[in-house]
């Protein structure tokens, strides 16, 4: 017996998701930094939760796979995001229909923007010490 699965990766700042969907009734497993969690007690708050499920509301495929997320990385919100591109590329790769509608809500496009190297001479980023003319 073979296990069909279907894989994609998602990437925001320096958060790194492994989705998995597998055929099912809409499990969340779900290990940050190779430890289990609970889905809903780790993303407490809702609107992490809603930007989780956003692909699969949007397909109309929320239980009908059970997903498998490794997550390392990054902070909740940037984990939560990359998790849902992981998702959206994990539904294509299900269904290569699905990506029109994916794309045009851009759920297949990641993210480019990361934290800015601090300078020498700076205090951070771009922030300077405090000018005085005398």
């Amino acid at each position: 017996m073979s296990l069909i699965q279907y894989y994609g990766t998602g990437r925001r700042k320096t958060a790194v998701a492994r989705v998995f969907l597998r055929p099912g009734k809409g499990n969340i497993t779900f290990y940050v930094e190779e430890r289990p969690h609970s889905f809903s007690d780790y993303f407490n708050l809702e609107k992490h939760q809603n930007i989780i499920k956003k692909p699969l509301h949007i397909t109309e495929t929320e239980n009908k796979f059970d997903i498998f997320i490794r997550i390392k990385g990054g902070g909740v919100k940037g984990q939560a995001e990359a998790i849902q591109l992981g998702i959206a590329r994990a539904l294509v790769e299900f269904n290569k229909e699905l990506k029109p509608t994916l794309k045009g809500l851009k759920l297949l496009t990641r993210d480019p923007r990361e934290k800015e190297r601090k300078k020498y001479g700076l205090l951070g980023a771009r922030k300077a010490p405090q000018y005085h003319k005398r």
